[in-house]
């Protein structure tokens, strides 16, 4: 067992890319095993930001491996644009980047069907537009493109033949827009096959291998729990499995290799785009934490709906991941409340519940508890203890009525402000 698995536990954006920047240090291979470019994993080193959309934001660690997963669903033009910019700091990616060779592809008609899409819809969903929902449909529909075909010359124009037809079908007689010539599409493909030829590999075969060879191998989840397209506030979710089983399924490792599941939470609570929402604060106290925590989308720039600390929902995501350990981020944007609240179970046609209701949930009323807040800037505390008597509090409740061992906490941006928590 030498597998740890980085989940986010809410609404996405938990400071993911920070923590699994942080447990890179203690791992030989960091994996990416769902979702696609509509992810956006922010990483502050020495003052300067590193945004990935696609590669695990552990590359920034000298000599560690970085694996695209076949649960991912990889945008050629994004990826290449990753791969550039870091080559161009000076980053050699021979052998440090490997792509599945079971990985689908996001081609420019999927984002066009994905906007056409959203547009038509009564009850917009907020997606981001970048071709995720139609690429994994394709999956499912079993006429998608993926990593490994395009090396097969015959079986790419036959199959990316078929896909522009029916695609074009749709968006020229039911959306009346203009179709996608191949040879545009082909070209991006041809021009990817040609980078990334070296880097495309059998993942499940590499990692197992790896493993036996007493690697520690981390997996690195994008979006959250309560995004989740099975478990998560349908349909205003994502279109893949943030969640443990997509971890497993998108790697090809098995429950028997994990060793740890951290669940990446926010001291408070966040949300893009749309979808129930029961603890937002949409007054004062909302537009401050967006304002002190910089709540704005690193892939779309959208500002993030904010609010408090929601119980019901981590226990949920604890009971479905089979979370061992917290990590909390975002302490210090709380500093300065005299009173902090958190959700502690919600009301629903007037019976209390505490659990995370499948499909009622913009229905149910939060219930509260109230907290002492602290004064002090607590954005240079490096251990528990150094921290006021109130943060200790708040964090030590969390840990105690969520039943999840807290074991890290950030309290600012950079990566040395991240310390374990005895």
């Amino acid at each position: 067992m030498s597998c740890i698995v980085a989940i986010g536990a809410q609404w996405g954006d938990e400071g993911k890319a920070k923590m699994i920047d942080y447990f890179s240090k203690d791992t030989d291979i960091i994996v990416r095993y769902q979702g696609g470019a509509n992810a956006g994993h922010t990483v502050v080193v020495d003052g300067v930001k590193h945004v990935f959309h696609l590669i695990p934001s552990g590359i920034l660690h000298e000599g560690k491996v970085c694996v695209i997963g076949n649960g991912v669903v990889v945008d050629p033009e994004v990826l290449l644009e990753e791969i550039e910019l870091l080559e161009s700091k000076g980053m050699n990616l021979t052998g440090r980047l490997y792509i599945s060779d079971a990985a689908h592809l996001i081609l420019p008609l999927h984002k066009a069907f994905d906007e056409v899409m959203e547009e038509f819809r009564s009850n917009k969903i907020g997606t981001t537009k970048r071709g995720i929902g139609p690429a994994y449909s394709d999956k499912c529909l079993r006429i998608g493109l993926r990593v490994g075909d395009i090396f097969d010359n015959a079986l790419l124009k036959e199959k990316l033949d078929f896909d522009i037809k029916l695609k074009n079908l749709y968006l020229e007689k039911v959306f009346a827009r203009d179709p996608f010539p191949f040879e545009k599409i082909y070209a991006i493909i041809d021009r990817f096959r040609d980078k990334i030829r070296k880097m495309v590999i059998n993942t499940p075969h590499y990692l197992h291998t790896a493993l036996d060879a007493g690697k520690r191998i981390l997996l690195e989840g994008a979006q959250g729990f309560a995004l989740d397209i099975d478990h998560g506030t349908y349909p205003f979710v994502t279109s893949s499995n943030p969640t443990i089983g997509g971890a497993l399924l998108g790697t090809g490792l098995n429950t028997f290799n994990i060793e740890k599941i951290f669940g990446i939470t926010k001291a408070y609570i966040t949300r893009v785009g749309e979808g129930p929402f029961p603890t937002e604060e949409k007054g004062e106290i909302g537009e401050m934490l967006r304002t002190r925590g910089g709540e704005f989308g690193a892939t779309t720039g959208r500002p993030r709906r904010c609010g408090w600390f929601d119980l019901p929902l981590i226990r949920q995501a604890r009971r479905i991941n089979g979370i061992t350990d917290m990590a909390l981020t975002k302490l210090d944007v709380l500093s300065g409340l005299k009173t902090i609240k958190i959700a502690v179970a919600y009301r629903l046609d007037g019976k209390e519940i505490d659990y995370f209701p499948s499909a009622q949930l913009h229905r149910v009323e939060p219930l509260y508890e109230n907290l002492p807040g602290w004064q002090e800037d607590i954005a240079e505390c490096t251990e528990f203890n150094s921290l006021p008597k109130q943060a200790q509090n708040y964090v030590r409740y969390i840990e105690r009525e969520s039943g999840i061992k807290l074991s890290l906490i950030s309290n600012g941006a950079d990566r040395k402000n991240t310390f374990l928590v005895s």
